[in-house]
């Protein structure tokens, strides 16, 4: 199934699609909810429920009619795996490795990404008045469907719902500026995710994908998922070791070569381009780059 959060009218709602057509599931069973979280909460039975939905073939409105926004629109984590494939490693000079004094992870390397980051497939991208130095990095997404704690290599499948396409957008020299990497990988927008959450039945070989990033149609990236030096096994082993994951925490798994910082003259992205990523079997996102409006905005 492929599972999507989509506005229709004054509403978003969740929906499934189907031969460009989507499914209202709530629509379709009262007792599906609304909201992707509750949907992955309520667990293997609910997803029985929602694929009984689908089958039946009620609700169905054209898929040209809905705004699509990321799949999990507020996750309760976004974590991300730095250095996880070689050819990214070895596209960092060998001064800039020394300099940072940095060797191949013997580990998973985690970051986080803030959630208010989140942004849907087809969203725009803000370039930061405060900074020129935005880069792109195409990666496949692990979307978590149940709550786990320690759970070992050999069944970390089992708490996987399903895969998406991520945009780790990255302003580099705020990156670079702290060692926890989190404010250059959080600003508002810097998470495209989409087009939909692809349960993990439809993927059946999530280490065999291939990855496709291009800007204005310049191809960029391209790289297979088998290439990951931590698998998503050991991710989930790692992570779930140290606290309980959630359903709905959003992993992203890594880049390869190609980041416009290790790219001759450095080609950051710049207002009016449009980033694609694509990953075979899941679709593609698409996000235009435009300037931040740079306001002030103070809650009461």
């Amino acid at each position: 199934m492929r599972l999507i959060t989509y506005r229709h009218g004054n509403s978003t709602r969740l929906g499934a699609i189907m031969d460009a057509r989507v499914v209202d599931l709530n629509a379709s069973d009262a007792k599906i909810p609304t909201n992707m979280l509750h949907l992955l909460r309520g667990g293997d039975d609910m997803l029985g429920r929602v694929a009984a939905a689908v089958a039946n073939g009620h609700a169905r409105i054209p898929a040209d009619d809905v705004e699509l926004h990321s799949p999990v629109p507020v996750p309760p984590r976004i974590f991300a795996v730095g250095i996880n494939y070689l050819d990214h490693f070895n596209e960092v000079p060998e001064g800039e490795r020394a300099a940072r004094k940095m060797s191949l992870p013997k580990r998973p390397l985690i970051f986080n990404k803030q959630t208010t980051a989140a942004n849907g497939p087809y969203g725009n991208i803000v370039l930061p008045a405060e900074s020129v130095e935005l880069d792109h990095e195409a990666e496949l997404g692990v979307v978590i469907g149940k709550t786990c704690r320690r759970v070992p290599r050999e069944r970390a499948y089992e708490v996987v719902a399903g895969y998406t396409i991520v945009n780790d957008i990255s302003v580099r020299d705020w990156q670079r500026a702290a060692p926890t990497m989190t404010m250059g990988k959080s600003w508002d927008t810097h998470c495209p995710m989409g087009p939909a959450l692809v349960t993990k039945d439809e993927v059946p070989d999530p280490l065999n994908l291939e990855v496709w990033l291009t800007v204005d149609g310049e191809e960029r990236q391209h790289f297979n998922t088998g290439e990951m030096l931590f698998k998503i096994d050991e991710q989930i082993a790692y992570l779930s070791t140290a606290f309980t994951l959630l359903p709905g925490d959003v992993i992203a798994t890594g880049t390869s070569k190609g980041v416009a910082a290790y790219r001759p003259g450095q080609p950051w992205l710049k207002v009016g381009q449009r980033v694609r990523v694509e990953i075979e079997g899941l679709g593609y996102i698409e996000n235009q780059v435009v300037k931040d409006d740079a306001k002030s905005v103070v809650g009461e």
